[in-house]
């Protein structure tokens, strides 16, 4: 496994290191976790206005999933439907705009936060008031790494990805830390909000592993009995 190396949220090692407010991407089936990446495709206005206003400040947006009773919109208009509790922080690390105005936007996740409150602004999109108090270990690259049971999760993977007919990327997962291999696969992992929300709440990085296995054990079980999957 790779050691954990030094990268972009680096800079943060505690909670204090970041804002009490943060602008939020609100993104219905979308998580980011510590030193995990997320791609954007964002043409929004609103969003396009989001990202500038981070820019020009400390790079830092909140990703959070809406709220169950907000609907089934992604990303739901207006700026009183309601959120989840608990969303990730991620800085801006790369930022692509095409000739058509869209923006490509990477982020890499820093740390989770509870949603307090909204701040009352003229922007089109949400600032709240977030804690990241809670999840002082997130600052902690490699954290709970050994309690991963690695050979299980591998396991799981290479059945899931036969069932689907899908290919994956051997070396780079072989040579990902369990905390990279995890989380990654927690983003990627093509399951709907509520399953998402409990792969970002989960406790650890070991209980986030168990997740990820039950879920697709469940998967590859209810194809076995001809049931089909109600994970979606």
């Amino acid at each position: 496994m790779e050691a954990h190396r030094l990268g972009v949220t680096d800079r943060y090692h505690e909670a204090g290191d970041m804002p009490s407010e943060l602008p939020v991407f609100p993104l219905r089936g979308a998580i980011l976790l510590p030193r995990a990446t997320l791609t954007l495709n964002v043409f929004e206005p609103r969003y396009l206005a989001l990202l500038d206003y981070a820019l020009g400040r400390d790079h830092l947006i909140g990703i959070i999933q809406p709220a169950t009773e907000s609907g089934a919109a992604e990303s739901p208009r207006g700026k009183n439907f309601a959120l989840r509790n608990i969303g990730c922080a991620g800085r801006i690390t790369a930022y692509t705009e095409s000739d058509e105005g869209r923006v490509v936007v990477t982020l890499a996740g820093v740390a989770r936060f509870r949603c307090r409150r909204d701040i009352p602004s003229e922007d089109p999109f949400r600032i709240c008031i977030v804690d990241f108090a809670s999840y002082e270990e997130d600052f902690v690259g490699g954290h709970g790494e050994d309690a991963v049971d690695r050979s299980r999760l591998l396991a799981t993977l290479r059945s899931y990805l036969s069932a689907n007919n899908l290919n994956a990327d051997w070396d780079r997962i072989n040579n990902a830390s369990n905390e990279r291999l995890v989380n990654t696969l927690a983003i990627l992992s093509p399951y709907g909000p509520e399953e998402k929300q409990a792969l970002l709440e989960a406790a650890d990085l070991r209980a986030r592993a168990e997740a990820l296995v039950a879920l697709a054990e469940m998967e590859l079980a209810a194809r076995e009995d001809g049931s089909g999957s109600a994970l979606q």
